[in-house]
């Protein structure tokens, strides 16, 4: 018979069963099943590290777990601001997507054509305030306001909704750059056309993920009656809503979301690499930088 032997992890356990690949005695709490016999835990540790990770067609890790990981984090982004809209009162002004106006000390607001008068000043992206073009998509219309509250209540339903479809197939960090660049290519389209008003919501990011979604559908072979109509609606309520909100934001969005997808769902498969997506992500920010920067010169005159 075989002299008693004990567990490499365990050695006041005696036991006779041995990993099938580092050749190693184990125990039940060290035994792990294989197609043959049974591996230590190293071993399966080891293999795991080997094995490649899925990977959808758009060149992003499929998630291990299901759950939209980013899409919950970005309602609850949304969600802490808008509280914060509603205890500290100025956080839109402060915060919200502004090109250029003139304001005086009482606080009130005048159109920009390139000049500054003693005691106004000036406020918005031109003036250097370069993050509005973000934070603004984190801001929505205050509650006294005529839309107030379901202004956020629509934008996170449509978020939930398309969001978990789109992170599910990009993944989470394309995911998250998709929704940005979105977001702030919504606010430039609102510094290029009216950079005299204040613009707030997630609308933009929204209407990008709404030309993700039909990106992708197009891409996997979807049939497009349902996702066509969905756009449709999408288009609708862009026109409708452009007498109350900012139109220029939601087609700044819709536009970038569907560039952004559209290259990584048809670019040559040796360009769906991570690097070569990030470069070009680099690329369109410097572009969307440079677009500003423009816009400022031709405001200021500088």
């Amino acid at each position: 018979m075989e002299a008693a032997t004990t567990c490499y992890r365990h050695p006041s356990y005696e036991t006779y069963v041995r990993c099938t690949r580092c050749d190693r005695h184990i125990c039940p709490d060290c035994m792990r099943e294989a197609s043959v016999g049974h591996h230590c835990v190293e071993c399966v540790r080891e293999g795991q590290r080997s094995v490649r990770r899925a990977r959808s067609v758009f060149g992003g890790a499929v998630p291990n777990a299901a759950t939209p990981v980013v899409t919950y984090v970005l309602m609850a982004l949304n969600t802490v601001a808008y509280v914060v809209e509603v205890v500290r009162s100025g956080t839109v002004e402060r915060f919200g997507m502004l090109g250029a106006v003139l304001v005086d000390p009482s606080g009130g607001r005048y159109y920009y054509k390139g000049e500054t008068y003693p005691g106004f000043e000036l406020s918005g992206v031109a003036d250097g305030e370069w993050y509005r073009l973000l934070t603004g998509a984190f801001l929505h219309l205050p509650p006294d306001a005529s839309f107030g509250v379901m202004h956020l209540v629509f934008n996170m339903l449509a978020l939930w909704n398309l969001g978990r479809v789109v992170e599910e197939q990009l993944g989470r960090a394309r995911y998250l750059a998709l929704y940005l660049l979105s977001a702030v290519g919504g606010s430039v389209l609102v510094y290029l056309v009216s950079p005299e008003t204040t613009a707030v919501g997630a609308s933009g990011a929204v209407f990008g993920l709404a030309a993700s979604f039909y990106v992708i559908s197009r891409r996997l072979g979807r049939d497009m009656r349902a996702v066509n109509r969905f756009m449709a609606g999408f288009l609708v309520w862009m026109v409708v809503s452009a007498a109350f909100t900012s139109w220029e934001g939601h087609l700044g969005g819709l536009v970038t979301g569907g560039l952004v997808t559209y290259g990584l769902a048809y670019a040559p498969a040796r360009l769906r690499t991570s690097a070569a997506q990030l470069a070009g992500g680099v690329v369109l920010v410097l572009l969307l930088a440079v677009v500003v920067a423009v816009r400022t010169a031709a405001l200021t005159g500088a």
